[in-house]
């Protein structure tokens, strides 16, 4: 959360918990660079672009027709996912995180989203839980729909309304900031056949387990969510 997100005049007394479930005025900045690193992550993923290809700025801005600013800020967050490699005075290229790697990030996603889906089923007010059961049910018609970019979109608005309802604003920023590591992955499964609908029950074990105040119950059905994502990334990564 930065100043800008208060009114003018009126600031915290107190921290606050981020509002991760909704874009902040700096995030509405840098939208071009968010559309630029999905299409790369899409085309690394896929094998459009081979492991070591060059990925030089002034191509990229050229092909996408942008300046070099959200080119480089886009490269920054692929380079942060480990899908893309910086190399000291040569520019950057593309990589591939090693089978290690990605285990070590979707274990520490899954452990991250568990603990805040718990204290979610704690912690969050009413308005939130309807705030999230509206999100739910925006995706069980998106499930049927079969447009994997838009559930994408809609599903990290659910994963975040799970973060702010933890009520805890350093684990909702980590949690955050590791799924952006991990997000080209957990993008790419949704394009398996019958995924989208595998996903909204998943989604339904936690949702009610929130309702109910489960703390365990809903810990246990994010991290199991979490853990078949990894599994079904690991297919689509078999298929491509």
């Amino acid at each position: 959360m930065t100043l800008d997100d208060f009114p003018p005049g009126i600031l915290p007394a107190e921290p606050m918990v981020p509002r991760v479930d909704r874009a902040s005025p700096s995030v509405q900045k840098v939208t071009r660079a968010e559309e630029l690193r999905l299409q790369l992550a899409d085309e690394i993923v896929r094998g459009t672009l081979a492991p070591g290809a060059p990925l030089d700025e002034t191509d990229i801005a050229r092909r996408f027709s942008v300046s070099r600013t959200p080119v480089r800020e886009a490269l920054r967050q692929l380079v942060a996912s480990g899908l893309v490699e910086a190399r000291p005075h040569r520019g950057a290229v593309v990589a591939q995180p090693s089978i290690e790697r990605l285990t070590s990030m979707f274990e520490a996603m899954a452990e991250l989203e568990a603990l805040c889906a718990g204290l979610a089923a704690e912690r969050m007010s009413a308005a939130e839980r309807h705030g999230l059961e509206a999100i739910h049910e925006e995706l069980r018609v998106l499930s049927y729909a079969g447009n994997p970019d838009r559930f994408h979109e809609v599903n990290e608005r659910f994963h975040n309304a799970i973060y702010a309802g933890s009520q805890n604003g350093y684990i909702a920023e980590i949690t955050l900031a590791t799924r952006v590591r991990v997000q080209p992955f957990r993008r790419a499964q949704f394009r398996n056949l019958g995924r989208l609908a595998k996903s909204q029950a998943e989604h339904d074990r936690v949702v009610v387990a929130i309702m109910r105040g489960d703390k365990q119950g809903a810990a246990a059905a994010m991290r199991a969510h979490i853990e078949l994502v990894r599994g079904e990334y690991e297919i689509y990564a078999v298929s491509v």
